[in-house]
């Protein structure tokens, strides 16, 4: 039985920060890819982090420079630390577990979480 669970969602003012937390369960976490993903009303899941197994990161352009993505394979738990949050990050924000390529396309990924939101005003 997988399980992704995301939390450390909230509300926080424009240059603010936040972190989120995944915790994972049911599969062998530090094999897969792992992602952040974030969906606002009306438009597809965008892509804004992801770690492959051996901890190499990839960011979305909108994010590179103000989000970090790591793992603590001890605790079976990803993060996405946000700094610097504009407006535009406003969104739901998704974890997700994918055994392919690593990228930041949805299609890749299999197991997902049930969201957490972030609004910044």
């Amino acid at each position: 039985h997988v399980q992704l669970v995301e939390s450390g969602g909230g509300s926080v003012q424009t240059g603010g920060s936040l972190r989120l937390s995944c915790e994972v369960s049911g599969i062998d976490y530090s094999t897969y890819c792992m992602g952040w993903f974030r969906q606002v009303p009306g438009k597809d899941h965008e892509g804004v982090a992801a770690v492959d197994s051996d901890g190499s990161p990839t960011y979305a352009a909108s994010v590179k420079g103000r989000f970090a993505v790591s793992k603590d394979n001890a605790k079976n738990t990803m993060y996405l630390q946000m700094n610097s949050l504009k407006l535009e990050d406003t969104a739901t924000y998704y974890c997700a577990a994918g055994s392919q390529l690593c990228n930041l396309l949805p299609v890749n990924f299999g197991y997902w979480g049930q969201g957490t939101q972030v609004t910044v005003s």
